[in-house]
């Protein structure tokens, strides 16, 4: 082995020692004091080996693949939202989230990842080197939440393994990967968006545990393969430039299409739709029909005669308001189905009303209440 070799395995030995100790031992390093330790470590690696200039070709290329996979990535994972469902975030934009939360995990993506180049890069192509360390990142991604779960159940731990560590380790091997091919800009580039996006936008689709595990365990591994496929094809500068179009502007349509399912189904802004699963507005409103509903707060511009949707024992009821009156300040609405014969026998009170039904589009909701039939 290599003098040069043997100085970077000592050096990451001693890194992974200092983890082991993180997490087993004590907690030494916290998500702030993690910036600095990370810091350090770039410097002490300037001093024992110096840093190499990134020189690969096809960084912006590279680039503009993940942001293509990933815009399709991105649209399928929030249009499968409509079926799991959404759950809102908590704001972000506030001056503490940006300096405790943001802008830590910013800096801390950036050191990672340019420090995992400049080990990479010194590897000189040595497989065993490589491989620790990609093993060396993984560790110093998951190190906080092992110290974390280490006293918690059996059950925490399963969670742990697959929430956590399996898609950690995947995404790993795929960063090790894309920098060692391609540089450190696409790889800082690529964990941005993927460890901000949940900050940043209102909600996130909202499947199972294990489902979360899957889909992130094979995102990493997708984008690999592209990337690999990438490096397999002859490169002509004019042709990726045109396919590079030509691909961006084939997704715009499709996009604009997805954002507004998204938008009327998510929950979260003034309109939203909701598939009927009964007949009990029949004929004006079928089962399988899905109404655009607007949510209201302004409780004078709801008429006798509208459609509204209000919660009941947890379950979200369309019906017909029938008749509405107010008592010390507070309206009290009597509704009935269309198809029914009786109006019905409870009062909704104005915490119970969500909207109004504006519209309807005929049979689209079928497939939504099939599978919820199907579910239970």
């Amino acid at each position: 082995m290599k003098r040069g070799y043997k100085k970077l395995l000592i050096f990451e030995i001693i890194l992974f020692f200092v983890l082991i100790i993180n997490s087993f031992v004590t907690d030494l390093l916290s998500s702030t004091k993690m910036i600095f330790f990370l810091l350090i470590i770039l410097i002490n690696f300037h001093f024992f080996f110096g840093f190499e200039r990134d020189r690969h070709r096809y960084t912006k290329d590279i680039i503009m693949e993940e942001l293509i996979f990933l815009s399709i990535f991105f649209l399928l994972y929030y249009l499968s939202g409509i079926y799991f469902g959404f759950a809102k975030i908590d704001n972000y934009y506030t001056l503490n989230s940006i300096t405790t939360i943001i802008i830590p995990i910013v800096i801390t993506i950036i050191i990672k990842e340019y420090l995992r180049y400049q080990m990479l890069i010194k590897s000189e192509g040595n497989k065993c080197l490589i491989i620790l360390t990609t093993v060396l990142f993984i560790f110093l991604d998951i190190s906080n939440a092992i110290k974390i779960n280490l006293n918690h159940s059996f059950y925490d731990k399963f969670i742990l393994m697959a929430i956590t560590i399996l898609p950690t380790i995947s995404l790993n091997i795929c960063c090790s990967y894309i920098s060692y091919k391609t540089g450190y800009q696409p790889l800082i580039f690529l964990r941005l968006i993927i460890e901000l996006f949940m900050y940043l936008l209102p909600f996130v689709p909202n499947p199972n545990q294990y489902l979360y595990s899957i889909i992130w365990l094979l995102v990493p591994i997708f984008l690999l393969y592209r990337i690999y496929l990438f490096y397999q094809k002859d490169k002509d500068e004019e042709i990726l430039r045109n396919y590079h179009r030509r691909k961006i502007k084939n997704l715009i349509f499709p996009s604009i299409i997805v954002l507004c399912l998204i938008y009327i189904t998510s929950g979260y802004f003034k309109f939203f739709s909701l598939a009927i699963a009964s007949g009990s507005m029949s004929p004006i409103i079928n089962k399988g029909d899905v109404v655009i509903v607007e949510k209201m707060e302004n409780f004078d511009q709801i008429e006798t005669g509208d459609v509204v949707v209000y919660k009941y024992n947890d379950i979200l009821i369309v019906h017909r308001l029938i008749k509405k009156i107010k008592a010390d300040d507070h309206y009290y609405f009597y509704t009935k189905g269309d198809a029914n014969e009786d109006m019905d026998n409870y009062l909704i009170t104005e915490e119970m009303i969500i909207g109004i039904v504006k519209m309807k589009i005929p049979y689209i909701g079928l497939p939504t209440v099939w599978i919820n039939e199907n579910k239970r």
